[in-house]
């Protein structure tokens, strides 16, 4: 029987699974800072490093994720999150030991199937230790990980990497995340869920029916396919362009990138979180809304930031774009929690991290990759400004979805 924690656990609680959050991203964006020694090393084309930064990561990801988030649901959150990150850890340290390709690739399978673990039952947890009132803004705080895991990956990573090496830079990050297995094995306990008598629906599809029953729940999947493209091809391939563009180290771009994505990418992502509670306390429908706000406010940013050829120009114009790259995991976590049952928190949050990341990482950065390849042959190192450059538009899409899931939000919680 699961015993609840005093409410001096609840900050605690938040704070490890942030740290969890951070590193699953710093292992899982370590890829990106590197890209450029490993496919050198390894004498790989741009559409292989996109298939294994992205495709061969998201697949499997996307599939662990269910099976993962259904164990959550009926298992102690706490155990499976200890050991879902000891196993990504490993495999981490694995992909700095991979003799070539093929065993970097599988490693980075094994990364993945231990990533899949632990964000559903992190959401879960979290949505039964805060009320709604205050659900954004606790997920902001623990949204916060991608941005501090992007910190480390890029500013650590690039500088271990560049000094010892890309095999030093993976053994390294996979270290640090066996460390932090041993300490929320110890520290993180699991909480009362809400409505425990509730029974779980009977299979999977019928989860997934009522999931998908609510009008705000299908704009919302519609809104991540497109924002998650853009974000993990962004953020998987900023660290070449500003290499190959600008003519930056690889630890230069880990720094510059580290400030923008990780502090900046911080700050708006708490912004995301606290404004939607603060706008929705007022009207429902801006609790999802903020998010297309942020990214219509972007949109001319971002061609301006890829097409410019001063170095210092484009880092100015990145700054913004890169602040609300993560505005929307906040409000879209909580509303996700906020509509979803008891009995099915931890699925519903793998559903939308499974088409988060089958279409974000399955397509994103691969797509990219691609597109570069075709286009060098005319334009040389601007061939990746310019696939990158493609991609922009899809901001646009995810806005209006956004913009509708907030108009029958309100509803939807009130059929709930």
């Amino acid at each position: 029987m699961t015993v609840e924690p005093p409410l001096a656990w609840r900050p605690l609680t938040l704070a490890l699974l942030a740290l969890v959050f951070a590193v699953n991203f710093m292992d899982r964006q370590i890829v990106a800072i590197l890209a450029e020694p490993i496919k050198r090393e390894l004498e790989l084309s741009d559409a292989q490093v996109g298939l294994l930064y992205g495709l061969a990561f998201g697949v499997v990801y996307s599939a662990a994720g269910i099976p993962l988030a259904r164990w959550a649901d009926r298992a102690n959150r706490a155990t499976v999150i200890s050991a879902c990150l000891a196993l990504f850890s490993v495999m981490t340290m694995a992909c700095g030991l991979a003799a070539g390709y093929v065993q970097l690739v599988l490693a980075r399978i094994g990364v993945a199937l231990g990533e899949g673990g632990t964000n559903p039952a992190s959401h879960s947890l979290i949505a039964d230790l805060y009320p709604e009132a205050r659900r954004g803004t606790a997920m902001a705080l623990f949204a916060l990980g991608p941005n501090a895991g992007i910190l480390l990956a890029f500013a650590f990573g690039g500088a271990i990497g560049q000094a010892w090496g890309w095999r030093a830079a993976l053994v390294a990050m996979g270290a640090a995340g066996l460390a932090l297995a041993a300490l929320t094995a110890w520290l993180l306990e699991d909480a009362p869920r809400s409505a425990a008598r509730a029974p779980l629906p009977g299979t999977l599809a019928q989860c997934l029916r009522e999931l998908l029953a609510r009008r705000s729940l299908r704009h919302l999947l519609l809104a991540v396919i497109p924002v998650s493209i853009t974000a993990y091809a962004a953020i998987g391939w900023l660290p070449a362009f500003l290499i190959r563009s600008h003519g930056m180290g690889t630890a230069a771009a880990g720094g510059a990138l580290a400030l923008l994505l990780g502090v900046l990418g911080g700050i708006g992502t708490l912004a995301g979180g606290v404004l939607a509670d603060r706008l929705g306390a007022r009207n429902p429908a801006w609790r999802l809304r903020v998010v297309a706000a942020g990214f219509a406010l972007t949109l001319p940013l971002w061609p301006a930031a890829l097409l410019v050829s001063d170095k210092t120009l484009a880092l100015a114009f990145l700054a913004l774009p890169c602040a609300v790259l993560c505005f929307y995991l906040a409000p879209t976590f909580a509303a996700v929690q906020s509509l979803a049952t008891p009995g099915t928190r931890a699925l519903a949050a793998a559903l939308f991290i499974m088409i988060g990341s089958v279409a974000g990482l399955g397509i994103g950065p691969l797509a990219v990759g691609l597109l570069s390849d075709a286009l060098r042959p005319g334009y040389g190192t601007d061939s990746l400004r310019l696939a990158m450059l493609l991609i922009v538009p899809l901001l646009a899409w995810s806005a209006a979805h956004y913009h509708l899931a907030g108009r029958s939000l309100a509803a939807d919680l009130a059929r709930r």
